[in-house]
């Protein structure tokens, strides 16, 4: 593994695209970040509800997982408080699912600088 491939992958997840703007791949970086913010966004208006990790439910350690896929926002739900999710709202589990599917986007789109970085890909 290559250790500068590392640097582009990490902030790549905590900001969607910036690992590809840091390697400049600018359109590529762009439209990651338009498209992967614009969905967590959406998430979030629609009431969705981002997951700690609790170990009743096993199905909830994935949420957990899915939404750790956005680093930045995770971090700042947790530490302000928002994201918590209204269930009674009729979009909450709609929010719920874009929230969680921005998540592992970006933990694809991650991959994805990571393997331009080491130069698996153009």
């Amino acid at each position: 593994m290559k250790t500068r491939a590392v640097l582009p992958a990490l902030v790549g997840w905590c900001v969607p695209g910036l690992g590809h703007i840091v390697q400049r791949k600018y359109a590529r970086g762009a439209a990651f970040f338009v498209c992967i913010s614009g969905m967590t966004a959406l998430g979030l208006l629609m009431h969705g509800r981002i997951f700690p990790f609790q170990t009743e439910n096993p199905l909830t350690i994935l949420a957990f997982f899915a939404d750790g896929g956005n680093l930045l926002v995770f971090g700042l739900a947790r530490l302000v408080g928002f994201g918590q999710g209204i269930l009674e709202r009729a979009t909450f589990e709609y929010g719920t699912a874009f929230l969680a599917g921005a998540g592992l986007l970006n933990y694809l789109v991650a991959l994805d600088a990571f393997d331009i970085a080491a130069g698996k890909k153009p």
